[in-house]
């Protein structure tokens, strides 16, 4: 018996082969369910992203993972398969928020985390008894949880190792759909499995893959004590209230944190207040990253733009804001609202929504704005925020950026910098414009 994987991309654009590099990473979702998988079964993957898919593959299950912008290449291949009467299982974000939807697409919808129905799944394949739908209602314990990486083998993915030390937020922001696919929660896995699999690991850097991995702060310190004598070095995300604890700070940088992302979202307080993002109005972001870079953590900031109260002038302002604080990396984004968000529910009852299912839209590409904004046309929204992303990465800003003192802690960090801000700039402009999926049909 086999089952193959499969993690959809985006899209690509006509005649360019080749995907957006920032995006290649290990998707630890797949390494999870094959560490799920009973070692009887036979597994096989196919990411999109870097490869052909196989459709001829002799497979009795074919399970894909779903993200709302990925939603409809994963139903053209899901097609493809269902045409040779190999059945497909969908989950995943998407599939979890509009599972109306989903379940469309696929014979076997699969609904909330897979720790602990996955194993169900597989022995109802065994008996040939797989039903329509598996829903999660009570998610397990993190504890034991070791994603199995064999089944990246022969893969090229950045150098980069992807770690799961939480799942969940309990901020109640309206355009987040982790909160929504969380419920607010959030759960920590034991220190001891988090070391255990970092031993394991060869990777030079580490990428820890938690929402906000300071949700619980009496965790996060534990965590990163247990971290000291690991001597690795990692990045991650985390709300901006980590400033308040010099405690916390210091454990961070001691256990190798080299950089982490930030939502700064907006610096209008009334654009704040609208989107739930009350935690930024408690602290103040100028002495907050003043703190964070003086601690030497490099600061990821992303910001959102098209609230009902942003102006022209706020992309102009907050371009000065990263540049006097030299930030490592900024986002300028415009709004995005997920399926399933507060933000979506609200957006459709006004008829703000230029098409309700833009991500099924053949003409909708990453980049372009799925709503009418207040003060903006949509176009001109997407056009300012792609002429501010590639202001951030003009030879301009990476050089006044670079005489940060984040960036001169050792010998290889000055390189490190260029280097991603080279990426970056690329994979900015590679981004734009990227279409969803590949045309095919899909139904």
């Amino acid at each position: 018996m086999k089952i193959t994987f499969i993690m959809p991309s985006i899209g690509k654009k006509p005649g360019d082969l080749s995907y957006v590099k920032t995006w290649q990473m290990e998707p630890l979702q797949i390494a999870i369910l094959s560490a799920l998988t009973p070692s009887d079964i036979n597994r096989e993957f196919y990411d999109d992203r870097l490869e052909n898919i196989n459709y001829e593959t002799q497979t009795d299950l074919v399970a894909i993972t779903v993200e709302t912008y990925t939603a409809r290449r994963s139903y053209e291949i899901a097609y493809q398969f269902r045409k040779k009467n190999v059945k497909v299982v969908m989950g995943g974000f998407h599939a979890t928020l509009v599972p109306e939807e989903v379940r469309q697409y696929c014979d076997i919808l699969f609904v909330g985390e897979a720790e602990g129905l996955w194993e169900k799944l597989i022995i109802d394949l065994k008996n040939n008894e797989l039903k329509s739908e598996y829903i999660n209602h009570s998610p397990l314990s993190l504890a034991n949880i070791f994603p199995d990486r064999t089944i990246f083998s022969g893969k090229r993915y950045q150098k980069l190792g992807l770690i799961e030390t939480g799942r969940g937020c309990t901020f109640n922001c309206d355009f987040c759909s982790i909160q929504k696919f969380y419920k607010r929660t959030y759960r920590y896995r034991p220190l001891e499995d988090v070391v255990t699999e970092l031993k394991s690991l060869p990777y030079k850097y580490y990428f820890f893959v938690d929402d906000n991995i300071v949700a619980n702060i009496v965790h996060a310190k534990k965590l990163f004590t247990a971290l000291i004598p690991l001597k690795i070095k990692w990045f991650t995300q985390g709300s901006i209230n980590m400033a308040d604890d010099p405690e916390l700070l210091d454990l961070m940088k001691r256990s190798g944190c080299l950089g982490v992302l930030i939502g700064f979202e907006s610096l209008n307080d009334k654009t704040l207040s609208s989107m739930n993002k009350g935690i930024n109005l408690k602290h103040d972001r100028e002495k907050s990253i003043l703190k964070i870079q003086a601690a030497g953590i490099k600061i990821y900031g992303t910001f959102v733009f098209g609230h009902e109260n942003d102006q022209e002038k706020d992309f102009d302002k907050t371009f000065r804001f990263v540049l006097k604080h030299k930030f490592f990396i900024a986002a300028f984004n415009h709004l995005v609202p997920f399926p399933g968000t507060e933000m979506y529910e609200r957006f459709k009852r006004n008829g703000s929504l230029i098409n309700e299912k833009y991500w099924l839209d053949h003409n909708y590409c990453f980049g372009d704005v799925s709503y009418r904004p207040q003060n903006f046309s949509a176009e001109t929204l997407s056009r300012l925020c792609f002429l501010y992303r590639k202001k951030f990465y003009s030879t301009a800003s990476i050089f006044t950026r670079f005489f940060n003192r984040t960036n001169f802690q050792h010998f290889s960090h000055p390189f490190f910098y260029l280097l991603i801000s080279i990426l970056s700039r690329r994979d900015a402009k590679k981004r734009q414009g990227l279409p969803m999926g590949t045309g095919q049909a899909y139904e």
